[in-house]
C-alpha cells in the first residue's frame, strides 16, 4: 500500500527591503535646446514617479520612483527633511511620516513643495529661482478647484514654470494602452482604477471623461494593508511589534490573490490538504539563543562581576565629569569676584548680568556652594577608588537566586526526591523557528476581497463592481454596450493575480444574457500612468516648443488672466467647470408704500424689492436690473 506523500511546506522570509538614496542625475544638454523638454511627474498618493518626457529609446522607465512621504523631527530645519528614498526604513519613523495627500487629494502644499524640490534637484536642474521646463502633472479625478488653484500657484509663483498640464492618472494609463493596442481615437470605455487610498470608476465617452457619472470608492491598498495587519495581530498577539505595515504591504503585493468565487474558494480552505499546500509560512527574524538557558554558577558570578565593574566605571566617569564641570564654573565665578576686588565695577556688573545674578552676595553664595560641591566630589572619588575591590568581593559573596544550585545551599537536601527520567524518553524540544512563523492562509484572499465587499473591514459603502453596476445603469443600452466593450483595469491595487477573471465573472453576472464585453488589464498597472503622460507630452508639445498646438497646456498668461483654478482640457484631463459665485445683492432699507396719481387717473403702487435666499440667480439678476433702472 503506497504511503501518502507529505505536503511540502512553503516557508517564505520577509524581504524588508531598505531603500538607498537616489543619485543626482546630470541634465543632458539636448533637453535644453531647441526648447526645454517637459518634466513628467506622476504625483501618486503611494509613490511619486518623475523623469523627462523623452522618447522610449532614451528613457525606458522613470528614474525617480520613491514613496510620497516626508519625515522631519520636531524642531529640525527644513533642509533636514528626509524625502522618499532618503528614508531607508519607514517603520522607526512611522510616527513622523507626513504626506501631501488627504486620501487622493493634495492638501498639504508644504510637503508638496518639498517633493518638487526633491524631484527637480535629483533631475539635475540647477537654475536658481525658476524652472524653465514645462510640467505634466497628474491629479485626482474631479479634483477640487481650490486644490488645483493652490497647485498652480505653487508651480507658477514659486517655480516660475512656463507651462503646466494636468491630467488624470487612470486616463493617462487608458490612453497609453489604447495607443499600444492601435485603437483609433476617440476612445470609449470605462476605467476601473484602484490606487493606495481610493478606487475610481471613470466612464470615457468619445475620448472625454464623463465627470458627471464618475464614482469614488474609499477602499484601496491602504485599507487592505491595515485590514491584514489587524487580522494577523489578532491571530498572533505575541508578535505585535513584528507585524508592521511595511511587511503587510509586502504580503499583499507578493502573496495575496483575488478569488474568482470568494465563497467557493473559502470552502477549499476547509480541506487540511489544501491548507497545508497553499498556506504561506512567513518566517520572522529571531535569535537562536534561548533566554534563561543552562548557565553554570561560575559563569553567572563572572557575568555579575563584569556588570558591577562596568557600572563602577560609568559612575566614576560621571563623577569626574561632574567634578570637572563644577571646577570650571567655580573658576569662572572666582574670576568675576576678582574684578570686584580689583575695583573694575563696570566689568563686574556686566559679568553679573551675563551670569543672571543680581548682587555680589548672590555671587558669593554660589561660590560657597560650588566650593563645597567640589570638595565633596573629590572625597567621593578618593573613597570610590579605595573601596572598589572590597565592593566587588562583597557582591560576589551574595547568595544566589532562588532555584540556582539548591543542593549546594542545603547539604541536607535529599537527593532521591526527584526521580530520574529514563534516558530513552524523548524530551520535548521547543522549536524557536516555528514559533516565529506567521501562517498566512485565508488572509491571502480575504484582504483583496474588501475591494468587492468593503463590509468585511467595517466600511459602510458599495463595492467596486456594485458601484460599476450603478454607473452603467445611468446610460442607455447602446452606451452601455460601448462602455463594457472596453473595460480597463489599472492602478497598483489591481495587480493581484485573478483580478481580471474576477471582474469578468462579476460583469457576466450583471450584464444581459449573451451580451458581449471585454476586460483588459494594463500592461504595467502601477507605471502606465507615467508612460501615458510621457506619450501625451511628446505628442502635444506646448506652443513654441515644437510647433504643436497648446491644447491641454496652461501658460503663465492663462494663469494670470483666468485664475489658478483654470484647466485647459484635453483627452486625459478632468472637465473644467468654473465656479460662478453670485455676488449678494446689497440690502436696501425698507420704504413705505407710496401711491401716486397718474395722468389717466390710474394708480401705481411702488414697493421695495428685497432679495430672498430661495430666489435663483437669474431672478436676483432680474430684480437687480429692475432696481437699477
Amino acid at each position: 500500500m503506497a504511503s501518502k506523500e507529505e505536503p511540502v511546506c512553503q516557508i517564505f522570509s520577509f524581504q524588508d527591503c531598505k531603500t538607498s538614496p537616489d543619485p543626482i542625475f546630470d541634465l543632458p544638454a539636448r533637453y535644453l535646446t531647441p526648447s526645454p523638454v517637459p518634466i513628467v511627474i506622476d504625483n501618486g498618493s503611494f509613490q511619486t514617479r518623475a523623469d523627462w518626457a523623452a522618447p522610449a529609446e532614451e528613457v525606458g522607465a522613470p528614474r525617480l520612483l520613491f514613496r510620497s512621504v516626508a519625515a522631519r523631527s520636531r524642531g529640525a530645519a527644513r533642509s533636514d527633511t528626509q524625502i522618499g528614498n532618503d528614508i531607508p526604513n519607514l517603520e522607526p519613523l512611522r510616527w513622523l511620516l507626513k504626506s501631501q495627500f488627504d486620501r487622493n487629494v493634495v492638501v498639504n502644499f508644504e510637503i508638496q513643495e518639498l517633493i518638487f524640490d526633491y524631484v527637480f534637484t535629483h533631475l539635475g536642474i540647477t537654475s536658481e529661482g525658476r524652472i524653465d521646463h514645462p510640467i505634466v502633472l497628474t491629479e485626482a479625478p474631479c479634483n477640487p478647484l481650490h486644490c488645483r488653484q493652490m497647485m498652480s500657484e505653487l508651480l507658477f509663483e514659486c517655480y516660475q514654470v512656463p507651462h503646466v498640464s494636468y491630467g488624470v492618472d487612470g486616463l493617462y494609463s487608458f490612453y497609453h494602452n489604447n495607443t499600444q493596442r492601435n485603437l483609433q481615437p476617440p476612445h470609449t470605455g470605462i476605467v476601473l482604477s484602484s490606487g493606495y487610498h481610493c478606487s475610481h470608476i471613470l466612464p470615457v465617452i468619445n475620448g472625454r471623461l464623463d465627470a458627471v457619472n464618475c464614482k469614488r470608492v474609499n477602499v484601496a491598498g491602504s485599507q487592505a494593508a491595515s485590514y491584514l495587519q489587524r487580522l494577523l495581530q489578532l491571530k498572533y498577539p505575541g508578535h505585535l511589534a513584528a507585524i508592521t505595515l511595511s511587511r503587510m504591504e509586502e504580503l499583499l503585493h507578493e502573496h495575496s490573490y483575488t478569488a474568482v468565487d470568494y465563497h467557493e474558494e473559502l470552502e477549499k480552505w476547509r480541506s487540511p490538504e489544501f491548507y497545508e499546500r497553499e498556506v504561506h509560512r512567513m518566517q520572522l527574524p529571531f535569535s537562536g539563543k534561548v533566554p534563561g538557558g543552562c548557565v553554570s554558577v561560575e559563569e553567572r558570578q563572572e557575568r555579575r562581576a563584569q556588570q558591577l565593574r562596568r557600572l563602577q566605571e560609568i559612575n566614576a566617569r560621571r563623577r569626574e565629569e561632574k567634578l570637572q564641570q563644577d571646577q570650571e564654573r567655580l573658576d569662572r565665578l572666582m574670576a568675576v569676584q576678582e574684578l570686584l576686588e580689583d575695583g573694575l565695577l563696570d566689568q563686574f556688573h556686566k559679568s553679573l548680568v551675563e551670569l543672571n545674578m543680581d548682587s555680589a552676595e548672590e555671587l558669593q553664595s554660589y561660590i560657597n556652594k560650588l566650593q563645597l560641591a567640589v570638595e565633596q566630589g573629590r572625597q567621593k572619588l578618593l573613597h570610590s577608588d579605595g573601596a572598589e575591590g572590597k565592593t566587588e568581593v562583597s557582591e560576589l559573596e551574595q547568595p544566589m537566586e532562588e532555584g540556582d544550585g539548591v543542593a549546594l545551599m542545603d547539604p541536607d537536601f535529599p537527593e532521591d526526591t526527584l526521580p530520574e527520567k529514563p534516558a530513552n524518553v524523548a524530551q520535548p524540544v521547543f522549536n524557536m523557528a516555528e514559533y516565529h512563523q506567521l501562517f498566512v492562509g485565508t488572509e491571502r484572499l480575504r484582504c483583496p476581497e474588501i475591494l468587492f465587499q468593503p463590509s468585511l473591514s467595517g466600511e459602510d459603502q458599495m463595492g467596486l463592481m456594485e458601484t460599476l453596476h450603478y454607473v452603467l445603469a445611468r446610460y442607455t443600452p447602446e452606451q452601455q454596450e460601448a462602455l463594457v466593450s472596453n473595460v480597463f483595469l489599472t492602478g497598483g491595487n489591481m495587480q493581484y493575480s485573478g483580478m481580471k477573471e474576477r471582474v469578468e465573472r462579476e460583469l457576466r453576472a450583471m450584464r444581459p444574457f449573451q451580451s458581449h464585453f471585454k476586460v483588459t488589464m494594463a500592461s504595467r498597472p502601477a507605471l502606465d500612468a507615467w508612460y501615458g503622460a510621457r506619450d501625451w507630452a511628446l505628442e502635444h508639445l506646448p506652443a513654441g516648443g515644437g510647433g504643436g498646438a497648446a491644447e491641454g497646456w496652461i501658460s503663465r498668461q492663462d494663469y494670470e488672466e483666468k485664475g489658478g483654478e483654470y484647466l485647459s482640457e484635453h483627452c486625459t484631463s478632468n472637465l473644467f467647470i468654473p465656479m460662478k459665485i453670485a455676488k449678494p445683492v446689497p440690502a436696501r432699507p425698507a420704504e413705505p408704500s407710496v401711491t401716486t396719481q397718474t395722468s389717466t387717473g390710474a394708480t401705481a403702487a411702488v414697493t421695495t424689492v428685497t432679495s430672498a435666499p430661495t430666489v435663483s440667480c437669474s431672478a436676483v439678476a432680474a430684480d437687480v436690473a429692475m432696481v437699477t433702472s
